[in-house]
């Protein structure tokens, strides 16, 4: 049982959104592996002029997928392409295997992580903590071209 004064909270705020910003990021991957788009993100929030509300992100493909992940210690991103590897491995006869041994794997590492993320967006910063960066994760062994769909909405008053 937690105690009641280990838990804090910040009193309650609100805004009206009165504002919609849509854009479309293209990403050329390398393949296998993560990009971090967090820069990129925090000047869609400028260019917007983002100042309270939420950013949405939508990956539009079933072989890739996006993730907060820890952006300090790059052996964190080595074991999860590690972990995914052993969750969906290559050398299974899979069915679905049109475009290659990789093909299956990379949509069973999509469904078991995100194709959409939706981050708060706070006094015009994204609210990431610390050691948090937003990555596309590319689950497919070539380089591909990825869409994402980013989208804030709140005020930017």
């Amino acid at each position: 049982m937690t105690s009641a004064r280990s838990i804090t909270r910040s009193v309650p705020s609100s805004v009206q959104a009165t504002t919609i910003v849509s854009s479309q990021l293209a990403v050329q991957t390398k393949g296998r592996g993560f990009t971090d788009l967090t820069s990129e993100l925090v000047r869609f929030i400028v260019e917007a002029h983002a100042r309270d509300g939420a950013l949405t992100l939508f990956i539009r493909h079933t072989s890739a997928s996006l993730t907060i992940q820890e952006n300090a210690d790059p052996s964190v991103l080595v074991d999860l392409t590690t972990a995914l590897a052993r969750l969906a491995p290559e050398d299974v006869p899979w069915t679905h295997d049109t475009e290659g041994p990789d093909d299956m794997p990379a949509h069973i590492k999509t469904m078991l992580t995100q194709t959409s993320l939706h981050v708060p967006v706070l006094g015009g910063r994204l609210a990431l903590g610390t050691w948090q960066a937003i990555y596309l994760v590319e689950h497919r062994a070539r380089p591909h071209r990825r869409e994402i769909v980013l989208q804030f909405i709140g005020s930017n008053q």
